[in-house]
């Protein structure tokens, strides 16, 4: 999986958006919402980012282990 594919910058945007909408809907009291709101956002778009690299580096392995 390539870094800068399309799938995955859209994946990562979504995810930023619904998490930062989510933070910042759901703490009205705190003073600096927009600040951890942001925060939680891109600490997802990135989780989600790694974790995909990770999952998709995994099944390119080649090493089939066939038991016919």
């Amino acid at each position: 999986m390539k870094i800068s594919g399309a799938k995955l910058i859209i994946a990562m945007a979504i995810c930023f958006v619904i998490l930062f909408l989510m933070n910042y809907i759901g703490n009205e009291g705190a003073v600096d919402r927009i600040y951890r709101a942001s925060l939680v956002g891109f600490a997802g778009a990135v989780g989600l980012g790694i974790s995909l690299w990770y999952m998709n580096k995994k099944s390119d392995d080649n090493d089939h282990h066939h038991f016919d």
